[in-house]
């Protein structure tokens, strides 16, 4: 478990740059090398139950959460976050098989893709849960696998998402619970403002009428849901100097315009970028985005390892924000992973020694993310890649010298 972990915070990520960490960190310690050889450590990863490092992941981030400051809240509510994404891995049988790729791609040239969904806690940043499944699929949308994590909304929760979540029948199931949600209008909905109860300017409550039965959720299940639901849809404005202002209309269970205000929703709503920042940290600077794994048992404790590195990391930034009177959102998860590798690679990262781990929460806390409200980043990048030709069969029917065999 240890080498797993040092093995996913490390950029050079092989079983042969893990297993020479072990041996300088046993030499070290006084101990005796083991070999150099990498099977001895494949084999105890392939051994390794992967409800451990699921089971660490989430126990960590519940601890983190139930630990975190008053002031860190929002109105002293647990906000959480959900969204997915998709993660590669190695174009081999068994991973094919469980993660097909792409019907775009032709076969022998694309690689399996896994859709993942994950529960993210906004205040601290720290993983909840998060659901696996194959890119395409029945049952295997967002929908399907936020299914899977619905026992982690509780209670006085919020729940932040994308325009993807704001569904009449996850609407009405946070509001049989106690919780509210907060999402964007999904486009195929209408609004109009001069209908429904009118609480401002572009902002009103409506009514939401049951739709048809979706063919995934049985007669019972759809049975137990009430007709129709009230909701408030309210426009929020994005001004920003020199450009013109953008709205956008959010749907929310928070019907009491004197409790929670537009000017409220909004500065919470800005908040749901968070997650895209988060998902970002774990898999382009943890290196999850393409996974090593040579069959669907290995990627799943590849990604449980990462989660589990993650909020290890998300845990000594909560420290470091307590310890110098900030907020784990204002500290850069990067700097806290360059400054916890820094320390591990000089042997100083314990907490028992106080003087060193006091000195890396202050270099972690000293500086703190811009902050850019209603930041918007094309999808393009400007390094143009190497004018390579692109793979039009299998690798395998090329001869050494590159020509079709």
């Amino acid at each position: 478990m240890w080498t797993f972990l040092s093995q996913v915070l490390n950029d050079d990520q092989s079983c042969q740059n893990a297993v020479a960490r072990l041996i300088a960190y046993l030499v070290g310690c006084g101990n005796k090398a083991p070999s150099a050889n990498t099977a001895a450590y494949s084999k105890a990863r392939s051994r390794l139950n992967v409800e451990l490092p699921k089971e660490l992941a989430r126990q960590s981030a519940c601890e983190l959460e139930a630990q975190a400051k008053p002031a860190w809240l929002w109105r002293n509510r647990p906000v959480k976050l959900v969204d997915g994404s998709t993660v590669s891995m190695p174009d081999t049988p068994d991973n094919q098989k469980a993660y097909p790729q792409p019907r775009s791609q032709k076969p022998g040239l694309g690689f399996p893709i896994a859709r993942l969904v994950a529960v993210i806690s906004f205040t601290t940043g720290a993983v909840f849960d998060l659901a696996l499944g194959p890119w395409r699929g029945k049952g295997t949308g967002e929908h399907g696998l936020l299914r899977e994590l619905m026992h982690h909304f509780k209670p006085s929760d919020v729940i932040l998402g994308d325009a993807y979540y704001g569904t009449f029948f996850l609407v009405a199931h946070l509001q049989s619970i106690g919780a509210d949600g907060v999402f964007p209008i999904h486009g195929a909905r209408d609004c109009d403002f001069r209908t429904g109860k009118r609480l401002g300017k572009r902002d009103h409550v409506v009514t939401w009428h049951k739709p048809q039965r979706p063919e995934w959720m049985v007669q019972a299940a759809y049975d137990a849901y009430p007709d129709e639901i009230e909701v408030r849809e309210v426009a929020i404005a994005h001004e920003r100097p020199g450009y013109r202002t953008t709205r956008r209309i959010l749907v929310t269970t928070f019907v009491d315009a004197s409790c929670v205000s537009q000017l409220d929703l909004k500065s919470l709503y800005d908040g749901r970028w968070f997650i895209e920042i988060d998902l970002r940290a774990i898999k382009e600077t943890m290196h999850m985005g393409v996974l090593r794994g040579q069959t669907p048992q290995m990627v799943h404790k590849e990604i449980w390892l990462h989660l589990l590195a993650y909020n290890l990391i998300r845990k000594v930034m909560a420290q470091a924000a307590s310890a110098h009177n900030k907020k784990p959102r204002q500290l850069s998860f990067k700097l806290a992973l360059q400054m916890i590798n820094a320390f591990r690679g000089a042997g100083i990262f314990c907490s028992i020694d106080s003087v060193a781990y006091k000195i890396l929460l202050k270099a972690i806390a000293h500086r703190t993310v811009g902050n850019r409200p209603g930041r918007s980043e094309p999808r393009k990048i400007k390094r143009r890649p190497k004018p390579f030709s692109r793979l039009q069969k299998p690798r395998t029917t090329y001869t050494r010298r590159g020509s079709p065999a």
